[in-house]
């Protein structure tokens, strides 16, 4: 059944790596949980204690308002082909804007996409296998390409106009800082 590690054990790194589609929880110190998936070829580790993601463009910026409020997050993967398994892993994250310092260094480790608009970088603390025996087979049919080429189509001042209109606040209107150098 279940198991607890302070770290990725490689095991569970190959398991990501093949994997094409995660969860991400968030949730701010009041209101609303948020819960998303995510895919793309969007998300790598890069240590036993480390994984970036690439977030792209979207409808709304939950993560990023709720991480800035208190770094709380948690990525799930389902095993929907092979062995059943559950795979969560806890831990604190940071966003990193475009704008920011560290943002070449960490676009180095991720497949760069149109759109892009964060990388949230989590340091893990806590990673929990679980039975996944309810968890249903499904096959992967591809990657859908409409947020692609909405990016492309938006081009880069566009998108920065999407940004201004829809991704300045939470559904809780917490602000996400993704057009501020400072709080």
């Amino acid at each position: 059944m279940g198991k607890h590690f302070a770290t990725i054990p490689d095991n569970l790194k190959n398991f990501i790596a093949v994997q094409k589609i995660f969860f991400v929880a968030t949730a701010g110190d009041e209101g609303r949980v948020n819960l998303s998936p995510k895919g793309m070829d969007s998300l790598r580790v890069i240590g036993s204690s480390r994984i970036v993601w690439l977030n792209l463009t979207g409808s709304g910026n939950e993560t990023a308002a709720h991480v800035r409020e208190n770094g709380r997050m948690t990525l799930m993967w389902c095993a929907f082909d092979g062995p059943p398994m559950i795979l969560r892993i806890y831990g604190s994250a940071r966003v990193v804007h475009t704008r920011d310092t560290e943002w070449n260094e960490l676009i180095g480790h991720l497949n760069p996409l149109p759109g892009a608009r964060q990388i949230f970088d989590l340091t893990v603390d806590l990673v929990q296998t679980s039975c996944g025996f309810a968890v249903p087979r499904y096959d992967y049919g591809g990657d859908r390409d409409q947020l692609i080429k909405w990016a492309h189509t938006k081009g880069e001042d566009g998108i920065h106009r999407y940004w201004e209109d829809n991704n300045q606040t939470s559904l809780d209107g917490n602000p996400t800082h993704i057009l501020k150098e400072t709080d």
